[in-house]
């Protein structure tokens, strides 16, 4: 049984400006998308996220895994290898996928990231900080910054993205390319973990991205 997704992920879009040197990135909207529907407590016949997952039909797999990680080829390797007989196989299945992905696949999936979000009370020197150094750090490697920010506290965001950009401006663009993929083999990972733990649409880290 599959659900429509009602919204998008709950996106690390900030309400800012993007840098000036890239067009914003946005999840596409993709009809039909769905998302591994959580159980519901005392609704008898509903399947278990993993369960839904392993016997639904492909595309719904697939739909619900460009959730996670926008990349076509991604999607089809995870959804072609089911059953998976826990979470835990998933999630290691997920991560081979990540590393075999290609550089114009990496490509492919940054480009529908979201920028990471920041509390709603930022201040404003914040956000200008924050366009400058993503700014500068498009312009050096012509994709949108990632990070995941599983278990960091709201009010350690802001200086935690901050670091990791200016940090990460030093990188050569190979070093840069395995910090980025591994960044992305993250998110698709808590992504995923969410959605299979039933705590809904998966979240974005950077809090996404």
């Amino acid at each position: 049984m599959t659900s429509q997704l009602s919204q998008h992920l709950p996106t690390t879009h900030t309400r800012r400006p993007r840098g000036p040197t890239l067009s914003a990135h946005r999840l596409p909207d993709l009809p039909g998308r769905v998302a591994i529907p959580a159980q519901s407590r005392g609704a008898p016949g509903t399947p278990p996220p993993l369960e839904w997952f392993n016997d639904t039909p492909g595309p719904d797999a697939e739909r619900a895994l460009l959730s996670c990680l926008h990349s076509p080829r991604w999607a089809r390797l995870l959804a072609g290898h089911r059953p998976y007989p826990d979470t835990a196989s998933l999630l290691a299945a997920a991560d081979e996928a990540t590393y075999d992905l290609s550089p114009e696949e990496i490509a492919e999936a940054l480009a529908s990231e979201p920028l990471p979000s920041l509390p709603e009370d930022t201040y404003s020197a914040a956000h200008t900080a924050l366009n400058a150094a993503h700014a500068a750090y498009e312009a050096r490697f012509g994709h949108v910054f990632v990070l995941c920010l599983d278990g960091v506290p709201e009010n350690e965001v802001l200086d935690r993205v901050l670091e990791n950009i200016r940090s990460r401006l030093a990188n050569d663009p190979d070093e840069e390319h395995a910090v980025t993929r591994d960044q992305l083999r993250l998110l698709a990972r808590e992504r995923l973990n969410n959605a299979l733990r039933g705590a809904g649409n998966p979240s974005a880290t950077a809090p996404g991205t």
